[in-house]
């Protein structure tokens, strides 16, 4: 199934790390309780869905056992569902898949579009939920290394219209099929540039689009002082807000932030500049 939004409007999709090592906000939702609450506050500030992940995905992060990703993410899920809260489990692994399904989450968010667990696209087709396919060559301790791109627009389209494929033999509906460009993943910061411009070609394969750029290291590398240090994770909110409002108004489905209330409001004037919005 797919999640659409009132007006056809870009969602926004909030982030809650319940890890101690995520790139930009590892620790600070690792506890239970601190995870819930800022799942609820994240729906509160605007978020259409609330992406819940136990383990990190940064470059160089070392994989957690499939036990401690379920204890971490299970209970945040079955808490927040029961508020009525729509989530999306960001996991590789199958079984943390079905068992966040049945704790009621709504989307599959795999970042290595089936590649990871190859028991993923069955396990989605037999649930019936939303699932993001992301383009992807491989784990965090060796992705840099195959940022190797001809034309990397071309070769992400290519890549994932394979997956795609894939996915749909094992049973996996179109209708439940997001495609993610995967930002930051195997892409250097011209890779990425590349393909934020590039989103008409990868939107005329025709699945909804979710756009992963907040706080990610091409931001940072952009805003970079006079002696290029490159500016802080969580001083490029800035930067990733004009991302939104650029991705919203070229046709994403959904952006996936941390920062959800100024996501939103630029989500919301990029309906309004579409003319698919009321604006206020």
């Amino acid at each position: 199934m797919r999640i659409v939004a009132e007006g056809d409007r870009c969602l926004v999709m909030g982030v809650v790390n319940v890890t101690p090592d995520s790139f930009s906000d590892g620790g600070l939702w690792f506890d239970e309780a601190a995870a819930i609450q800022h799942g609820l506050e994240l729906v509160g500030e605007g978020a259409d869905i609330v992406d819940v992940g136990g383990e990190s995905t940064r470059p160089g992060a070392a994989r957690v056992s499939l036990e401690e990703e379920l204890a971490r993410v299970v209970p945040v899920i079955s808490a927040l569902t029961s508020e009525g809260v729509t989530v999306s489990v960001d996991t590789m692994r199958a079984e943390v898949a079905k068992a966040a399904v049945e704790a009621g989450a709504s989307l599959v968010n795999d970042v290595s579009g089936g590649l990871a667990d190859p028991v993923m696209p069955r396990v989605v087709a037999d649930t019936g939920v939303a699932y993001v396919v992301m383009h992807w060559r491989g784990h965090s301790h060796d992705m840099d290394s195959r940022a190797v791109y001809a034309d990397v627009v071309t070769e992400v389209r290519e890549e994932l219209a394979k997956r795609v494929d894939l996915v749909l033999a094992e049973g996996v509906s179109e209708e439940q099929v997001v495609l993610d460009p995967g930002l930051g993943f195997a892409k250097n910061a011209a890779h990425n540039w590349a393909l934020l411009g590039g989103l008409p070609d990868l939107a005329d394969l025709g699945y909804p689009l979710l756009i992963g750029a907040s706080r990610k290291r091409f931001l940072g590398k952009l805003l970079a002082d006079a002696d290029g240090t490159p500016r802080p994770f969580s001083r490029s909110d800035d930067a990733t807000v004009a991302v939104t409002a650029l991705a919203a108004q070229a046709g994403a489905w959904c952006v996936r932030v941390h920062e959800v209330g100024p996501n939103a409001d630029a989500v919301r004037v990029a309906a309004a500049w579409r003319g698919r919005g009321a604006g206020r």
